[in-house]
């Protein structure tokens, strides 16, 4: 596959003066997040599991609710 990527003046000086070409910094910053995401879990797995984590975190103390807590006609009570 053959990207065509536009890179900026400066970020091509930057790159050169470390002794690199801008194609092989970009193929090397591809090469990286390639990566990095084959070797982490999905990311959106664990922010849910965190999220989960921090609701549920002081839940303890929360008195059980019924069932009919939870019914559609439950939260439209009045209209």
């Amino acid at each position: 596959m053959q990207v065509l990527v536009t890179i900026p003046d400066e970020l091509a000086a930057h790159v050169q003066a470390r002794g690199l070409t801008p194609e092989g910094f970009v193929n090397k910053l591809l090469e990286e997040a390639i990566q990095a995401a084959s070797k982490s879990p999905d990311t959106s797995a664990r922010n849910m599991e965190a999220f989960f984590k921090v609701m549920t975190a002081n839940s303890a103390d929360l008195p059980p609710l019924p069932d009919e807590a939870f019914t559609r006609s439950s939260f439209y009570q009045g209209r």
